[in-house]
């Protein structure tokens, strides 16, 4: 059907699933918020879970669609694109934050722990790739071992919360994770009500992934655009954006593990995509069909990340409205790979 219009219609379309994405991502914040404090299972555990699989779910049904299609590469470099897109995000959210450094207010062990995870989620794909291709009915043995690693992870996380080993210090601009007091208006809609809310929010994220995912196969074989450029660079990006919103808004709200969590656990659920992908990609291992481009982003992924997780581990403690170290340097790590890849597609 895609193939009967025009191109200016297929960008349209494109266009209208990622403002459908972006208000449904903004609805969410608040959602999982008040989840949060009903629940007890506080910002850090809902950010990683509720919010990261929320905003995510955009994103996880592009590289189903498109590896179902046959695009290997725009499948896995959706995947590996947004996780870097949405680190770069924090960064984005830690200038925001105006009182002190995001990363030290924000700490929080649980946030710690599944950034180690997300790193070792994020190396899986590599070992895979370096080796020759086995796999059990066209999925390699990885793409097992990640949805396994990322649920023991949460075990493990919620561990942490119930009986954390070590605890950081807290400071004057250290912002404490302690249940909001809700108004009369806000009490009077039940829990059930709101995870329904979020569900159905959930759903119309998924029909409008699969719309950036139709769009963006087109656009990429009309114009003969790199798949690795197209995946890393338009549907990642595009599907990203609620972690940008919701980040932002989750720092204005005050709630600052929701904001890191959400971003550090909605990168550790992108890792399931290419689980996904692999399983829908039927000619093979997705990891082998995937080129070194796509390799690239995993590094430099890997490459945030680390820096992320020394902000968190260090806490550097910054004046009013200063960006941590770390963030300016994400931020430039992110630019410079966004850089080397526009001009290697150029080049090639």
């Amino acid at each position: 059907m895609l193939a009967e219009w025009s191109t200016p219609m297929i960008l349209a379309a494109f266009a209208a699933a990622v403002l459908v994405v972006l208000a449904s991502g903004v609805r969410i914040t608040g959602l999982v918020d008040r989840l949060a404090d009903r629940t007890g299972i506080g910002e850090a555990i809902a950010g990683a879970v509720l919010l990261g699989a929320a905003t995510s779910l955009g994103g996880s049904v592009v590289s189903i669609t498109v590896a179902l299609d046959g695009y290997a590469s725009l499948a896995y470099s959706n995947s590996i694109g947004g996780i870097a897109a949405q680190t770069a995000f924090l960064a984005v959210a830690d200038a925001v934050y105006r009182r002190a450094n995001l990363e030290h207010a924000a700490a929080d062990l649980t946030n710690i722990f599944q950034a180690v995870v997300l790193v070792i989620l994020l190396t899986l794909p590599l070992l895979a790739a370096s080796q020759p291709e086995v796999t059990l009915f066209a999925i390699h043995p990885v793409s097992l071992a990640i949805p396994i690693i990322y649920v023991m992870a949460l075990v493990g996380g919620r561990a942490l919360r119930e009986a954390p080993m070590w605890r950081p210090v807290s400071t004057t601009d250290t912002r404490t994770d302690t249940p909001e007091e809700e108004d009369a208006d806000t009490a009077r809609i039940s829990t059930l009500r709101l995870f329904s809310t979020f569900l159905l929010l959930m759903v119309i994220m998924g029909m409008a992934g699969w719309v950036i995912a139709k769009t963006a196969s087109e656009l990429t074989d009309r114009l003969s655009l790199s798949q690795s450029l197209v995946g890393a660079l338009a549907t990642a990006v595009a599907t990203s954006l609620p972690e940008l919103v919701t980040t932002i808004a989750a720092v204005r709200r005050g709630a600052l593990q929701l904001a890191v969590g959400g971003i550090i656990g909605g990168n550790s659920f992108d890792t399931l995509f290419l689980t996904a992908g692999d399983i829908a990609y039927r000619d093979g291992s997705l990891y082998h069909a995937a080129g070194l481009s796509d390799q690239f982003w995993t590094l430099t992924a890997i490459l945030m990340t680390g820096v992320l997780l020394s902000g968190l581990l260090l806490r550097q403690r910054e004046g009013p409205g200063r960006m941590g170290w770390e963030g300016a340097l994400i931020l430039a790590i992110y630019g410079a790979a966004v850089t080397i890849q526009v001009f290697t597609a150029s080049a090639g």
